[in-house]
């Protein structure tokens, strides 16, 4: 997957040999896309920023957060300008990984984006999936979080991609139920599902943008309605 990272334990001597071996390549990388932003044709605003959102992911990757949070919301400007949606959602992502007084506000607007607009339904599931990562286990947020996840790749996701997200968010649904309110039968999901009233988009949508609204407060950097009037259909 691309942006869900679902791997199961490596032991710790593999780790610190793994992560050495990583650092070097990253930093090689970062090189790599430095000069090629160096090298572009100084019109080619989309493409910089696209190239800035990648260089970004890796300083956070390599524990640069303020030099990662810096680039990314430079990027961000442009790419909402270029209507490069995904590219967007990434760069909130990436700030929100920063570990900055902000990186809350950013993934607020990481929901917003990936939610609205028609992006990549993983990197969707990737956002809530921070979210609920985020969540204390007795709060209502986590399961809003999951259920929208999983209402998205209903909607967006087709073939393999849609039978991979549907599982991964039936299991995140599944834990979240257990951290939640100790679930432990179908007769106490369908219960709890329907109490929290995750069976129905219109009350659990409206719960995420309240959800957004806590989370971002007024540091929103772009205009969301007027985002919202430039989609084909409101």
């Amino acid at each position: 997957m691309k942006y869900i990272n679902d791997d199961v334990g490596k032991d710790d001597a593999d780790c610190a040999e793994d992560a050495v071996t990583s650092s070097a390549l990253l930093e090689q990388r970062l090189e790599a896309i430095e000069d090629r932003i160096r090298e572009l044709d100084p019109a080619a605003a989309g493409e910089k920023a696209a190239l800035q959102a990648d260089a970004a992911s890796i300083l956070a990757d390599l524990s640069r957060g303020k030099e990662a949070w810096e680039l990314a919301r430079e990027a961000l400007e442009t790419l909402i300008a270029e209507q490069n949606w995904e590219k967007a959602t990434v760069a909130c992502l990436i700030m929100f990984h920063a570990d900055q007084p902000e990186s809350l506000a950013a993934l607020g607007q990481a929901i917003w984006l990936s939610v609205t607009f028609p992006v990549d339904p993983e990197l969707t599931v990737a956002v809530m999936q921070n979210v609920v990562d985020e969540t204390p286990d007795d709060s209502d947020g986590a399961a809003v979080a999951a259920v929208v996840a999983h209402y998205i790749v209903d909607l967006r996701a087709e073939a393999k991609q849609r039978d991979d997200l549907l599982f991964f968010t039936n299991n995140m649904i599944g834990n979240v139920a257990r951290r939640h309110s100790d679930v432990s039968t179908q007769e106490k999901f369908d219960n709890w599902f329907s109490k929290l009233e995750l069976d129905d988009p219109e009350k659990f949508l409206v719960r995420l943008r309240n959800i957004v609204d806590v989370m971002v407060q007024d540091e929103w950097w772009f205009d969301r309605d007027a985002l919202q009037e430039a989609l084909p259909v409101n």
